[in-house]
This record gives C-alpha cells, sequence and structure tokens, in this order.
C-alpha cells in the first residue's frame, strides 16, 4: 500500500469512528485553552481539568492573571506537574498578552510561541482548537501511534519532523480532527505499554501490529 493510500484509508477509519472529535480539556475561551494546553504538559487532561475550575473562577481573563504573582498561582495548580515553573509562565504569559496583543490570544505562530511557557505543540493546539488552522500538534501519543501505523518513517526521529510527514499527508482541512483522532487513539487504545490491538479496528493496516 502506498502512503497516500494508508492515509486514507487512516481518514476512512477514524472518520466513521469518531466523526465528532475535540480536546478533552475544559475552558471556556482560547485565553482558558491556552492556560490549559500550557498546564497539560507532562501531565494527562484529567488532572488539568480538576485544577483549572477554581483557577478559572478566580482568574478567567489575562487581564486578570497578569495581576497575579507566580506564588498564588502556584498554589491553584500545586497538583500538576512543575507547578513553580508552570505557574511563573502563566503569569507572564498573560502579562505578554496584556502589554502586546491587547489581552487577546494571537493566531499566528510565530507570535505564540514567544509566550512564556508556550513552545510549537502547544502553540499548534491553539491554532487548530481555537482558531481552526491545519496545524498539527505532535505529542507523545501522536508521535507514538504515527510511527506504530507507519505514517512516518523510520528517520522521523523528533516530534517536528513528524509534524512535517503527517502536514504533507493528510489534507488540510482534516489536520485540526486528525491531531485529535491520533492522540485518543493512542491514549486509549495504542497505549505505550499495552497497546490493546485486541480493540483497535486498524490492525490491518498496522505497521507494528504485523511485526508482533
Amino acid at each position: 500500500m502506498k502512503k497516500q493510500e494508508l492515509y486514507n484509508a487512516i481518514v476512512d477509519y477514524f472518520t466513521r469512528e469518531m466523526p465528532d472529535v475535540d480536546t478533552e480539556l475544559e475552558y471556556g475561551s482560547p485565553f482558558q485553552l491556552l492556560v490549559a494546553v500550557i498546564l497539560s504538559a507532562q501531565c494527562t487532561d484529567k488532572r488539568v481539568n480538576m485544577v483549572t475550575p477554581a483557577l478559572f473562577r478566580d482568574y478567567s481573563t489575562a487581564e486578570e492573571m497578569a495581576e497575579a504573582t507566580p506564588e498564588v498561582i502556584s498554589e491553584y495548580v500545586k497538583s500538576v506537574s512543575y507547578p513553580n515553573n508552570k505557574a511563573k509562565h502563566l503569569v507572564g504569559m498573560a502579562q505578554m498578552l496584556v502589554n502586546e496583543y491587547g489581552g487577546e490570544v494571537p493566531s499566528d505562530l510565530d507570535d505564540l510561541v514567544r509566550l512564556p511557557g508556550v513552545g510549537r505543540k502547544t502553540a499548534n493546539v491553539v491554532q487548530a482548537v481555537v482558531f481552526g488552522k491545519s496545524a498539527m500538534a505532535v505529542d507523545t501519543h501522536i508521535f507514538r501511534v504515527s510511527h506504530r501505523l507507519g505514517l512516518v518513517g523510520d528517520k522521523a526521529k523528533t516530534p517536528y519532523a513528524v509534524e512535517k510527514e503527517l502536514v504533507k499527508y493528510f489534507p488540510a482541512e482534516i489536520i485540526p480532527k486528525a491531531h485529535h483522532w491520533l492522540l485518543l487513539h493512542g491514549r486509549y487504545v495504542c497505549q505505550a505499554r499495552t497497546p490493546k490491538c485486541g480493540k483497535c479496528g486498524l490492525t490491518g493496516l498496522c505497521k507494528y501490529f504485523r511485526s508482533v
């Protein structure tokens, strides 16, 4: 099977099985999604969703969070990974939004990655989820699933290399959904230690399954 045919088959499968997908992070505005994605680094969405209700109750906008201190914010997020660093990033991010972007989350990749705590993956999540752009955020789940399915070659050893290959073959309008498809498949089916191949509808296409 040619690579484009594989991608087409993957799209057909997920279009049937997961027609409506979105992030599992809970948020009420672009700013709140950006906060949640920053907090989700090396942390589960479930944990983030446990701490953000109180945080967003008291600091729902960039203007409000910009007036806080990292010490105060860290108390809200102390149960996530690296709470002190993330609290500093959140306050610094909010202050930059207020000072340079009128308190609004920018849609441009270069602007997003200037913000404290925002790397390429976080910026791509915001671009795709908030602005509907054809941006592919590659986390550990997507990296793993892409290799196992054979969507990317063995030479794609970095998240950016995986991103470039996925963007090349997925139709542009599908990319925001494809991010969620691969992520959720990795989170719940194609897990790192014990992939649930018996429950997977992609085994007939899967490079990993053929090798075990």
